[in-house]
């Protein structure tokens, strides 16, 4: 027989055990559903947000049109420059009489929340549906491509272009897309979207973004190519063809808002001419976007004058000037908009005709 006490603290420990997980289990519980209010508050705020923050991206484009409309009525500065206040400058030689004076585009409080409006003219860059074989042939001496690689390239941009099913010595056309897997046909119409140059024939990543190549994702569409050498300058640094082209501008590239490998493009600007226009409308301090710029249609220095003063012959300068304008007419807002910690970045392309004149041809959200 037995006489030893029953062993309580056995079940003690179990009994322990049990409260434990029971108590792990209800804080799991408990911090799961912490966790979904939390989540399901934040939605129900962005979504009360979200009217307000339109608004606000909307007034952001509104703004804009308004500071365009007057940056035209200025009737001393006859021209686009990154001095002036639509640009983020400080602003040109009459904004200090105008409504333009003391305007401001960054951190504008409207009722709960607030605004940032960034300005860019889309002539800074050459129009893609627009460029003829000398320009494009231009764009990859430019970003440093081997020569013998242009027949085929520039030949298949065009052939993507035109309106028809002839291909180029060298290009490509729908017969061509049609092999690949999967298949699609040459547009043959103008460029809408500039990353549809990464569907033509041998447009790689490399040569669309340039240096923000290895940031690129490459989508199932784009054709593998094997990556061009690229030699660069000490003056102009590496581009792609997304630094050089647009599909929507007037056509025409501004003189006073292009980079130096942009102005490369024009016939008869090389690199030393670019950096000299660029130098010539930089102003007594060589820095762009102050108060000193000397831009092209002010007063004593036309645009012809420029061309002149950068190194063209009279003949040069007029072809040149062919390819160039003074003022910018198409625009890319883009506006970062704030309600109650909700972010929302909004994209406008306006078309600037007259003051009375300016047309929203786009407005959507990232």
């Amino acid at each position: 027989m037995d006489l030893r006490p029953p062993n309580h603290s056995h079940r003690s420990g179990i009994a322990l055990i049990i409260v434990m997980i029971t108590v792990l289990v209800l804080s799991i519980l408990a911090g799961g559903f912490a966790y979904s209010m939390r989540v399901e508050t934040k939605l129900a705020r962005n979504a009360a947000s979200e009217s307000e923050l339109l608004w606000l991206g909307r007034s952001g484009v509104e703004l804009a049109r308004y500071v365009l409309a007057q940056q035209l009525l200025l009737g001393c500065e006859p021209y686009d420059a990154l001095n002036q206040v639509w640009a983020g400058g400080p602003g040109g030689l009459c904004t200090s009489n105008s409504p333009l004076a003391g305007l401001q585009l960054t951190d504008v409080t409207l009722g709960a929340g607030r605004f940032s409006v960034r300005i860019v003219d889309l002539e800074r860059k050459f129009n893609i549906n627009v460029a003829d074989e000398l320009i494009l042939q231009q764009a990859f001496i430019v970003m440093g491509v081997d020569p013998g690689e242009f027949p085929a390239l520039v030949s298949a941009i065009l052939d993507w272009i035109d309106a028809d099913d002839n291909t180029h010595l060298s290009g490509a056309e729908s017969d061509y897309y049609q092999t690949l897997d999967p298949p699609y046909q040459a547009k043959n119409r103008p460029i809408d979207d500039l990353s549809e140059l990464l569907l033509v024939r041998g447009i790689s990543p490399e040569l669309y973004w340039g240096p923000a190549a290895t940031n690129a994702v490459v989508g199932r569409y784009v054709p593998r190519a094997p990556a061009l050498g690229i030699v660069t300058s000490a003056l102009t640094p590496p581009v792609g063809l997304a630094d050089l082209f647009t599909p929507i501008s007037s056509g025409r590239l501004n003189i006073n808002t292009a980079s130096l490998s942009a102005l490369q493009l024009v016939p008869f600007i090389d690199e030393g001419r670019a950096a000299r226009i660029v130098m010539l409308r930089a102003g007594y301090d060589g820095i762009e976007g102050t108060e000193d710029d000397t831009p092209a249609g002010t007063p004593g220095l036309t645009l012809l004058d420029m061309l002149v003063s950068a190194g063209l012959s009279p003949a040069e300068a007029t072809a040149a000037a062919r390819y160039l304008d003074q003022r910018s007419r198409t625009f890319e807002v883009t506006v970062e908009a704030e309600v109650n910690g909700v972010h929302r970045t909004f994209v406008a392309i306006l078309g600037r005709n007259s003051p009375q004149d300016i047309q929203v041809l786009s407005f959507y959200w990232k």
